[in-house]
């Protein structure tokens, strides 16, 4: 009989802390102000297979999660929406979640559930990428300096591709993981900066495809079928997390035109999502798993990002991203390249704990409900008061609070790597670093709708 020998030894790991904390606990009781024994031990959390599903790895690997008495497995899932079924029918405990599928669930855009996320996995990761067709056509449109193309590259460059290949009678399509992910929200919003028009949504018409008056036709595709896709000309460009931009590098298929670090500056991206009953019933243990993942955060950013080899490491293996060492590192150690042979520092296209990376706040829910309502998968017009009723009901900023100030009366973590949480509001200042220059500010929602020439705002309907 064959022996699982991680498993095994994950198990004693386990046992160990679970008796060590109980003798603790015996000798001196825990006080009113810590965190109490997780209310469920064995736990399954869902993820795809990306780079920025780490937190996740790392507290498992380091064990982070053991430190906190929980026996963890981490299973990949076959899409988004598998994911979400089975975090909502219980089957996942938790998982790695676009960051706009507890707030699509909660609305009822597709399937309808309370799902809440106290944990924000990461800042950028993305990309958009485009045939070596298209790129060839493309770089003609686009200013170069010292032999290279000057970035950021905005899609006006892109516009008179689309025009020719929609002339010839070709849709131009192009890839997105998933209606709510940031990826198409980007994709989205890189098209619309440079007059291209992505489609609108109107579930209140029984037409969910995104395509309703689009230059550009959006679909999805699962992340790591995004260059064999490619590559066979049923899309002729996507938007996607690493390393499946870096890939199609690799594979010379395709040009990585642009980040999402270029399009919106430190941008939220993943979440930790569970549903709202399981947090209720398990709050310990819920407090528990945002403590370890906080300390995985903080060990991959450590140091300048000095953590990060072991990191692709991890990342590589079958059970995780399962792709090549060197794609992994391509992004993940700071670095990213766009044409074959062009390759830029890029410090920050993977952030997971500096910028306050890893708490949940309330502007960036609401940015999210803001392209929901711009594209049309919010049918009507809301009032600011609602945007921010539903970033309450779904970012739980509290759960986090309490980890992370259990974290630092443990000397595991310094007060001063986290906000001030007897100030914070949970809304960042007005933001200006997009591509199109525009101000998010998220306590006016509607006023921030308003300034955009391509999308739905104030009363406007399909």
């Amino acid at each position: 009989m064959k022996f699982n020998t991680s498993l095994i030894k994950a198990s004693f790991k386990t046992l160990a802390v679970s008796v060590s904390v109980a003798a603790s606990i015996i000798a001196s009781p825990v006080s009113a102000q810590d965190v109490g024994w997780p209310e469920k031990e064995e736990l399954k959390f869902g993820f795809i297979k990306l780079t920025d599903m780490a937190p996740l790895a790392v507290a498992y690997e380091k064990g982070y999660f053991e430190d906190e008495g929980l026996y963890v497995t981490l299973e990949a899932q076959a899409n988004w929406k598998v994911l979400l079924d089975r975090v909502i029918d219980g089957q996942l405990d938790g998982a790695h979640m676009l960051a706009g599928q507890p707030l699509g669930a909660t609305i009822g855009f597709g399937t309808k559930a309370d799902i809440i996320t106290a944990f924000s996995m990461d800042l950028n990761g993305n990309g958009i990428t485009v045939s070596t067709e298209v790129w060839k056509e493309m770089k003609k449109n686009i200013p170069h300096k010292d032999g290279k193309p000057v970035h950021p590259i905005k899609a006006d460059y892109l516009k008179p591709v689309v025009d020719k290949y929609r002339e010839q009678g070709k849709p131009f399509n192009m890839g997105m993981v998933f209606p709510v992910s940031t990826h198409n929200y980007e994709l989205r919003y890189w098209l619309a900066a440079g007059g291209i028009h992505p489609g609108y949504y109107a579930p209140h018409k029984g037409d969910t495809s995104g395509k309703l008056q689009a230059e550009a036709l959006l679909s999805v595709t699962p992340p790591p079928q995004m260059p064999s896709t490619l590559e066979a000309g049923t899309i002729y460009g996507y938007c996607v997390g690493e390393p499946w931009n870096q890939q199609a590098v690799f594979k010379g298929i395709g040009v990585p035109v642009i980040t999402d670090y270029e399009i919106w500056k430190n941008n939220p991206e993943k979440v930790f999502g569970v549903s709202k009953g399981w947090a209720d019933k398990y709050p310990n243990t819920h407090i528990r798993v945002v403590k370890a993942m906080i300390r995985a955060a903080m060990w991959l950013d450590a140091n300048d990002n000095a953590n990060r080899p072991e990191a692709v490491k991890i990342l590589s293996k079958s059970q995780y991203v399962g792709a090549d060492y060197d794609v992994i590192a391509a992004s993940m150690t700071g670095t990213f390249e766009y044409e074959k042979g062009d390759k830029r520092e890029v410090p920050d296209f993977n952030v997971f704990f500096r910028y306050n990376a890893t708490y949940p706040f309330y502007s960036d829910a609401i940015w999210y409900l803001t392209q929901m309502r711009r594209w049309g998968q919010i049918s009507e017009a809301k009032p600011d008061s609602w945007y921010m009723d539903i970033a309450k009901k779904v970012y739980r900023p509290d759960i986090y609070a309490q980890a992370a100030k259990a974290l630092i009366k443990e000397g595991k973590a310094k007060a001063s790597e986290f906000p001030n949480f007897a100030t914070e509001t949970g809304y960042k200042p007005p933001q200006k670093e997009f591509i199109d220059n525009v101000v998010y500010d998220g306590t006016k929602p509607n006023a921030y709708l308003e300034q955009f020439k391509i999308g739905l705002k104030g009363d406007t309907q399909l």
